[in-house]
């Protein structure tokens, strides 16, 4: 019987309206009979009015296919849909295959694909500023007439700074912190949306809110930078009209527009947003509105060749969190606990007389039962609400966002705080894909913190931390924790946007920014330093994207990117191959380094830097072999080769031992297959262990090892071992935090210490997602389900119980679809329930059975005994 196919999906767009592709690739899923495959399919596009066919194509393909027509021009909307063949049933002739019915059909418009598209101007209120001061955000706005009946409406907007648009008194979308953080000169992403429904014809008005955001607010270390990409916001903006009889009008931002102020006195990312309810000019977005006493605006520069459309989905509201607790601290203050560490901000509704304040701050943790800010540095996090004196009033800041799981409340004047007040929980709006479970409650709490600091972190660009006075785009925080990431969210097309970014920002000589956007770092970041770890997010996450994706084009678009990093490492060597000189993090924050210095880790820094650049050389050979490249396939991995025969010879003893005895070093060279033998890896493999019980199953490993450390000593049969060390709960180690209450991953091992106090560090944060990424060896050990083929197209379903666990499941919507496996274990030994996608296959390994493959479908095994 032929499948069921469900509407198909276009490039990494979660929506596609206002895409940047004229030829986006399609992919679609199938649910079909247990073990049938696609042989075949063929598309059907609807545009214009007119209905064309693709050739029937010979193909087991469905996951980002090329596109099978003429390309999209700008603005120009299609819908789609697909059929599939599979093999002929028994006793039919070739060729006499029934198709499946059609997809539903799926929508897609293209934004404006061409610079000449955009024939508005930027504009930016004409008053004079003080560019070292506190600016107050302006308000712009403008009415026209619509004169005849309109088909539909489309607002393309982009700003210097912040915006959010309103139509007609309605806010335009439901994204937050638009257009994003990019690196501005190069890349501004705009965004598109339908507006058809709040535009009408006769009198109309669009007006638009603006805020400094990153553009020109204050970020950065210590007391921070203002202005970084220009002193002025901006707003762009068109809005084509389409109107029945197929014509098209465009009001654009031109001198005509206004500009007065509104009810923020003043919004900041770390400093948080004062908003005087009193000054909210009534019906400021309407027609009819009296702006006579606005200012002119004037023009700025942008280039519309930079302007670009999202790849991935903006930063929306995905969740909203009551409190748990409203209580009054021992000095008086009244204090709300939400439970769960998160990103957002709080929506309040109050009342009271005109003129009343309400302020709101926020902190991750408490001390002595008080708020405690100090881990904020200088991000003060407070939230200031006037009253205007209508009854009742809800607000919510809009410009600023803040990392809480606590919130400080002065001049509440309303009803009952519990009732009145929610957390609105913000990142980017990426697809969920990945669950994980387990009969043991410590470790999915622990499963649940990594994916709060996944969220909480994936605000734009995958940033370290979404409280202080940081939050930027660190590279190696992202290079170890992607394969985690790439599990648990479809963040295809978030990542995909930020190594365009990674490598706009690469230096001349292959250098890799610290973090990405790159902005001033004070002496400790300033001038930029290559360092290992950070730098091969270059090659290792570009072929994260496709191993979890099954995405080609990623490694095509970076590969420059990835072979100057490696080029860059091998002229750092020299001859030696051995990269032995210049600045490097090492093995960051392990337990073992002071608080003041998180490099002072007891693994050799070189060390971990020539292991590093010996697993990029040999990923980027990789890479050039599915990209074609016969010659740099060559020789990169001779590279790579040449590069582990000098680590081996540097750092390795004939006993197996690796200089430092440090697990971080070992754990390096095991996963990284760094040993002239195998006997040698598996000596170091004991000593690995040895290592890790004698330390009594602490964790001893900073960003460097912890990734890798589960997967050490299960590559060399110490399977018990990397349980014992991630079911540990004394500090050091992953379920310490899970004790001590924390339910985000923390930057350090003991960022709230035994008897309550905060770490003194200068680097304390409370979600900090990098030493989550043992969450990957959860889901591929623990519940056993792992990609063989890229996209999961082949899946490897290898349980391996332990730990006094009787129960793990994991379950992963893969491109081709839902990827699941769960084991029980009891006295009558393991059973193994699991599904393999349509289109997929799997191969299956289970205690004591020799391995064997199986095709789509849901498979229930049993085995006695466990090994």
């Amino acid at each position: 019987m032929p499948p069921t196919v469900m509407p198909v999906a276009f490039d990494h767009h979660r929506e596609a309206l206002g895409i940047g592709e004229s030829r986006p690739r399609i992919s679609w899923k199938t649910s079909g009979a247990p073990g049938w495959t696609q042989t075949a399919y063929q598309v059907e596009i609807a545009r214009n009015g007119e209905t064309t066919l693709s050739s029937r194509i010979a193909s087991e393909e469905s996951v980002l296919v090329p596109w099978p027509a003429a390309p999209l021009r700008s603005g120009e909307e299609v819908s789609v849909r697909v059929r599939v063949w599979g093999p002929p049933e028994a006793g039919a002739a070739a060729g006499d295959e029934e198709p499946s019915d059609w997809s539903e059909p799926a929508t897609v418009e293209a934004g404006l694909l061409e610079p000449e598209d955009w024939i508005a101007t930027a504009i930016t209120p004409a008053w004079d500023e003080d560019p070292e001061s506190d600016r107050r955000p302006p308000l712009l706005r403008r009415e026209f007439s619509v004169h005849s009946p309109i088909a539909k409406a489309r607002l393309y907007v982009t700003a210097h700074g912040l915006f959010e648009v309103e139509v007609n008194g309605t806010r335009v979308g439901t994204d937050i912190l638009s257009p994003g953080w990019t690196v501005y000169g190069e890349r501004l992403r705009y965004y598109t949306y339908d507006v058809t429904e709040l535009v009408h014809e006769g009198a109309n008005a669009v007006g638009s809110w603006l805020a400094d955001g990153w553009y020109r607010g204050r970020i950065g270390f210590h007391d921070g930078y203002r202005n970084l990409y220009g002193d002025k916001v901006a707003l762009l903006a068109q809005l084509h009209i389409t109107h029945a009889d197929g014509s098209v009008s465009v009001v654009g931002t031109d001198t005509s527009w206004k500009a007065g102020f509104g009810p923020i006195g003043f919004t900041g990312l770390y400093e948080g947003e004062s908003h005087d309810a009193r000054q909210l000019p009534a019906g400021w977005s309407r027609p009819g509105f009296d702006d006579d006493g606005w200012s002119p605006v004037t023009t700025v520069q942008r280039d519309p060749a930079t302007l670009v459309a999202p790849d991935g989905p903006p930063v929306r509201c995905t969740e909203e969190v009551r409190p748990v607790r409203v209580f009054t601290s021992p000095a008086g203050k009244t204090l709300v606990d939400f439970g769960q560490n998160l990103v957002g901000r709080l929506r309040i509704t109050v009342q009271g007389k005109p003129g009343d304040q309400v302020t709101l701050r926020h902190a991750e943790v408490l001390q002595d039962g008080e708020l405690f800010t100090r881990p904020l540095r200088r991000a003060i996090s407070t939230d200031t609400y006037t009253i205007a004196g209508t009854e009742p009033e809800t607000w919510e800041p809009r410009f600023t966002i803040h990392g809480f799981r606590y919130a400080e409340i002065d001049g509440w004047t309303g009803g009952d705080l519990s009732e009145n007040m929610v957390a609105r929980v913000y990142h980017t709006d990426m697809e969920r894909t990945g669950w994980f479970d387990s009969s043991n409650p410590d470790l999915n709490r622990l499963h649940e913190n990594v994916r709060w600091s996944m969220r909480g972190n994936f605000v734009d660009i995958p940033t370290d931390c979404p409280q202080r006075d940081e939050r930027l785009g660190w590279t190696g925080d992202i290079q170890v924790f992607a394969p985690t990431a790439s599990f648990l969210y479809d963040c295809s097309g978030m990542l995909t946007s930020w190594l365009k970014d990674v490598a706009v920002e690469q230096l001349p000589d292959g250098t890799i920014p610290w973090y990405v956007p790159v902005i001033p770092g004070g002496d400790e970041w300033t001038p930029i330093r290559p360092g290992a770890v950070w730098g091969d997010v270059a090659v290792l996450t570009p072929w994260t994207i496709y191993q979890r994706f099954g995405d080609t084009q990623v490694l095509r678009d970076q590969y420059d990117s990835a072979k100057a990093w490696v080029d860059l490492m091998d002229a750092k060597a020299g001859g030696s191959h051995l990269w032995n000189t210049g600045f490097q993090l090492g093995d960051w924050l392990d337990p073992t380094a002071p608080p003041h210095d998180p490099t002072a880790a007891k693994t050799d820094p070189y060390l971990v830097a020539t292991a590093y650049f010996a697993w990029s050389a040999t990923h980027l050979g990789r890479i050039a072999s599915v990209l074609g490249k016969a010659s740099d396939e060559l020789h990169y991995t001779e590279l790579g080769r040449a590069v582990a025969k000098a680590f081996a010879d540097e750092y390795v003893y004939p006993s197996g031992a690796v200089a430092g005895d440090a697990q971080t070093a070992y754990a390096l060279a095991i996963v990284f297959d760094l040993f002239p033998s195998e006997e040698q890896k598996q000596l170091a493999g004991r000593r690995l262990a040895e290592l890790v019980a004698d330390g009594g199953n602490r964790i001893a490993t900073g960003f460097a090892g912890t990734p890798v450390i589960s997967d050490a000593l299960t590559d060399v049969g110490a399977l018990d071992t990397a349980y014992d060390l991630l079911l540990e709960k004394e500090c050091p180690s992953w379920l310490y935090a899970v004790e001590q209450g924390g339910t985000t991953i923390w930057e350090r091992w003991d960022a709230m210490q035994p008897d309550g106090t905060v770490n003194p560090g200068n680097m304390t944060s409370f979600n900090h997602y990098a030493l989550g990424a043992v969450a990957d060896w959860m889901h591929r050990v623990v519940a056993g389900m792992s990609p063989l083929e890229p996209g999961y197209r082949r899946i490897l379903f290898r349980p391996r119980p332990g730990g006094q666990l009787t129960h793990a499941s994991a379950r992963h919507e893969t491109p081709y679809g839902t990827a699941s496996i769960s084991w029980t274990l009891d006295t009558g030994g393991l059973n193994v329930q699991v599904e393999v996608p349509t289109g997929c296959t799997a191969r299956v390994e289970l205690p004591g059975r020799a391995p064997f493959e199986v095709g789509s479908g849901a498979f229930s095994y049993a085995v006695e005994t466990v090994a």
